[in-house]
C-alpha cells in the first residue's frame, strides 16, 4: 500500500510539474520579487537584500527527496560549474519545501552531495510549511503540498531565473539536463544590463 502511494504521489508530483511548466513567465512581464529572509546552509539570514543588483537562479527542494530533487541538484551543480568556468557572475538559490526537517545542517550535508562550492550557492529554510506553500504560490507561481500521509513534498521543479531587479524573467524545466544553452544565453543578457 505504501508502495502504491508513493507512485500515485510520484505520477501526480510529474503532472503537476508538467501543468505548472506550461504556465512559464516567458514573455510576461517581469513580476517583482516580494522581500524575504530566510536562513541558509550556514544558519545566518539570507533573502532578497543580499541578491539585490545581482542575476540568480532559484529552485525548491528537500533533503529527503526520493525522486526529482536529487537530479534536479546534481543539474543545478553542474549549470553552476558551466557558468563559473565561463565567469559569468549568478547567484544560485535552492528553497527548502520541508523546512520542519531541512535544518541548516542537513541541507549543508546535502550540498555537499553535489558540490563543495557554496561561494555563490545558498540552500535556504527557516519558515513554517503554511509559509513556504504561501510564497512559492505568490512569489513563483508553483505549487508546494506536503500531504500528512507520506514524508515526501510535492512541488514544482522549474528552475527560475531572476534578474538584478528582483523580477522573475523565465523559468527552465530541469529535465534540460547538461543542455544549459537556453538558461545561459538568458543569464548573459541579464548580466549585460
Amino acid at each position: 500500500m505504501r508502495r502504491k502511494l508513493k507512485n500515485i504521489m510520484i505520477l501526480v508530483m510529474v503532472l503537476i510539474s508538467g501543468f505548472l511548466s506550461a504556465c512559464n513567465f516567458n514573455g510576461n512581464e517581469p513580476y517583482q520579487m516580494k522581500s524575504f529572509t530566510f536562513t541558509n546552509q550556514h544558519g545566518q539570514d539570507f533573502g532578497v537584500e543580499d541578491l539585490k543588483g545581482k542575476v540568480w537562479i532559484a529552485d525548491f527542494i528537500f533533503t529527503s527527496c526520493e525522486t526529482v530533487c536529487p537530479p534536479m541538484t546534481a543539474n543545478m551543480a553542474a549549470l553552476q560549474k558551466k557558468l563559473k568556468s565561463e565567469d559569468i557572475p549568478v547567484e544560485f538559490v535552492s528553497i527548502s519545501v520541508d523546512p520542519s526537517v531541512d535544518t541548516p545542517e542537513k541541507l549543508r550535508e546535502f550540498m555537499k552531495k553535489f558540490t563543495e562550492d557554496d561561494s555563490n550557492w545558498n540552500m535556504l529554510t527557516g519558515y513554517s510549511q503554511q509559509e513556504i506553500e504561501k510564497f512559492a504560490r505568490e512569489e513563483f507561481q508553483t505549487l508546494i503540498q506536503k500531504p500528512e500521509s507520506s514524508d515526501q513534498v510535492i512541488h514544482g521543479t522549474n528552475f527560475y531565473l531572476i534578474n538584478q531587479n528582483g523580477e522573475i524573467i523565465n523559468d527552465y524545466s530541469f529535465t534540460l539536463g547538461d543542455d544549459f544553452k537556453e538558461i545561459i544565453a538568458d543569464v548573459k543578457k541579464q548580466t549585460k544590463l
